[in-house]
């Protein structure tokens, strides 16, 4: 299955190793497989995977997984598309990158 890579480099997705307690909730909510454990705790497979839907975050017990939920290409395709204009992510200076 092909993985789509929004804009490399740019995901707000952080994970702190040490509150980490390796529950697999990650793993199990994350609908693009970023999270995978090793050593009994969670890693970020492939940050570029990530989506920002804020799932992860949203169900670690721990509080190890931050990621600002709502922004980035994908929110700003779908505001593009509630608003009726261009896709904006904001995170160029010209504000389009979508």
């Amino acid at each position: 299955m092909n993985r789509f890579v929004y804009l490399p480099g740019v995901v707000t997705l952080e994970l702190d190793t040490e509150k980490c307690n390796g529950c697999r909730m990650c793993t199990i909510v994350c609908p693009h497989a970023v999270f995978e454990i090793a050593d009994r705790k969670a890693v970020i497979r492939n940050r570029d995977l990530c989506m920002e839907c804020g799932a992860c975050a949203k169900n670690c017990p721990e509080g190890a997984i931050t990621v600002k939920s709502g922004v980035g290409c994908a929110a700003g395709i779908i505001n593009g598309i509630l608003q009726n204009t261009e896709p904006s992510c904001d995170c160029s200076t010209g504000g389009s990158c979508c």
